[in-house]
């Protein structure tokens, strides 16, 4: 199943871009949208634009969208190990 938007002309002339860039953007654009609203997992994504998941992250993360959505918490675990895991480096 596919759905189909149309958009006007006058959009993509003002956007200076052709046609399949501007439909690969807008599909990049709604696939940040629902990835950061945890509607879909970035293997969705992957499969959809047909990319690494290395290329997804990049390509919704310029486009200005979250791609680690750590709570303060987990994010203060993630802090305290990798200060851990440099100050094992830094004995060696």
């Amino acid at each position: 199943m596919s759905i189909t938007v149309e958009f006007p002309e006058e959009l993509l002339v003002a956007c200076r871009k052709e046609q399949d860039f501007f439909k690969r953007r807008v599909m990049i654009l709604v696939l940040g949208k629902v990835y950061e609203e945890g509607k879909i997992s970035s293997g969705i994504g992957v499969g959809i634009l047909e990319c690494s998941r290395f290329e997804f992250y990049r390509l919704i993360s310029e486009q200005g969208f979250a791609v680690i959505d750590y709570t303060e918490a987990k994010f203060a675990v993630e802090a305290q190990t990798s200060r851990q895991f440099a100050q094992k480096l830094t004995d060696r």
